[in-house]
C-alpha cells in the first residue's frame, strides 16, 4: 500500500516536488479544519455576547431611567407632603386660635368652657347663641353714651359740688354738652319720670325703668319730649341737655341705678360689644350669672348696635 502523496508546487523558479507521508496530510487536514470550527465558534460566541451586552446596556439604561424618575416622583411626593405638613401645621395653628378665642368668649360671657368632646362646631354654635343673647343684654341693659360723647366734666364719686360747695358723693357723671343736645335712651325701658324735679336739685328730669332692675337718670334737662309712662327704645330721643336745677352750666347728668343701688356709669358708657367682658370685671355688684342665665333663651328682633349719640369711635376717647 502506498503510504505517500506528491505535493507540486509551481512558482518563478520552477516546479518543486515533495512527497508527504498520508498521516501528515490528515494532520494538517485536521488543523484546519479545528482552526475552522474554532474560528466558527468564536465568531459565534462574540455575536452572542455582542447581543447580550447590548441588551443588559438597554436594560440598564431603561433601570437608570425608571430610577431617576422615581427619585423624581419621590421627590414630588416629599415636597407634596412638606407642603401638606405646613398647610396641616397652619390649619391646627389657625383651629387653637379658634378654640382659644371661643375658650376666651365663652368664659368672658359666663358660658361654662366646653369639655374636651365638645366638637368645634358645637362651640361656634354655642357661641353663635350667645352672639345673639349679647345684643340682647345691650338692647335692654343700659349701654353707651345718651349723647354724642365729648367727654366727662365729673366724675363717679366724692367731689366738691359745684354749686353748694360741699363734698358731696356725686352718684353720676356728668357729660360735657352744650344747650340743647339731643339725650338718647341707652337701652328700651318705660319712662318712670318726666318733669321738674325741684327736690332732687336735677332740674327737668328723665327717669327710664329699664328690664332686670336697671333705671337711668337723664338730669339738668332743658326741654322734654317724652312723657311719663310711654315705652322707649333703645336710642330713641327723650329730651334735650340743659342748665336747669343746681347746674353751674349746660351740661347732662347721668346716673344709673341696679335695684337701687348706684353704679358707675361711664363703666356702662363705654360698654359695647368690642369691649362686651369688661362690664363683668369692672362691675361686680350685679349677679352678671344669674341675668345671663335668665335672659339666655330671649331675643330682641332688630337690635339698636349702638346708640346714634355714641359712634364706636367716640366711645373709645372714654377712658
Amino acid at each position: 500500500m502506498n503510504n505517500h502523496f506528491t505535493l507540486t508546487i509551481h512558482d518563478d523558479n520552477g516546479v518543486k516536488q515533495f512527497n508527504l507521508h498520508k498521516f501528515v496530510k490528515k494532520v494538517i487536514l485536521y488543523t484546519i479544519l479545528f482552526f475552522l470550527l474554532v474560528a466558527f465558534i468564536a465568531t459565534g460566541t462574540i455575536l452572542y455576547l455582542n447581543d447580550a451586552v447590548d441588551d443588559i446596556e438597554a436594560k440598564r439604561l431603561a433601570t437608570q431611567s425608571a430610577y431617576e424618575e422615581l427619585l423624581r416622583k419621590n421627590e414630588s411626593i416629599h415636597q407634596e407632603m412638606e407642603e401638606t405638613k405646613n398647610a396641616l401645621e397652619e390649619k391646627k395653628s389657625e383651629l387653637t386660635q379658634v378654640s382659644d378665642s371661643l375658650s376666651e368668649i365663652e368664659v368672658l360671657i359666663g358660658l361654662t368652657p366646653a369639655v374636651n368632646e365638645s366638637s368645634l362646631q358645637e362651640r361656634v354654635n354655642s357661641t353663635k347663641v350667645s352672639s345673639e343673647q349679647m345684643a340682647t343684654l345691650l338692647q335692654m341693659i343700659p349701654s353707651g353714651s345718651p349723647i354724642e360723647y365729648k367727654g366727662v366734666t365729673s366724675s363717679y364719686g366724692y367731689r366738691i359740688h359745684p354749686t353748694l360747695n360741699r363734698k358731696e358723693y356725686h352718684r353720676g357723671i356728668d357729660l360735657r354738652a352744650e344747650m340743647n343736645t339731643p339725650v338718647f335712651a341707652t337701652a328700651d325701658g318705660i319712662i318712670e319720670y318726666s318733669g321738674y324735679h325741684e327736690k332732687s336739685g336735677f332740674g327737668k328730669l328723665v327717669i327710664v325703668r329699664h328690664n332686670y332692675g336697671f333705671t337711668s337718670y337723664y338730669g339738668h334737662l332743658n326741654r322734654l319730649v317724652i312723657k311719663s309712662g310711654q315705652f322707649v327704645k333703645k336710642g330713641d330721643l327723650i329730651a334735650y341737655s340743659g342748665n336747669s336745677g343746681l347746674s353751674s352750666g349746660p351740661h347732662l347728668h347721668y346716673e344709673l341705678r341696679f335695684i337701687g343701688r348706684v353704679l358707675n356709669p361711664l363703666y356702662f358708657v363705654k360698654w359695647s360689644v368690642n369691649n362686651y367682658h369688661e362690664i363683668f370685671e369692672k362691675e361686680k355688684s350685679i349677679p352678671w350669672q344669674s341675668l345671663l342665665t335668665a335672659t339666655a333663651h330671649i331675643k330682641v328682633p332688630n337690635p339698636t348696635q349702638v346708640p346714634l349719640s355714641s359712634p364706636p369711635e367716640l366711645l373709645s376717647r372714654a377712658k
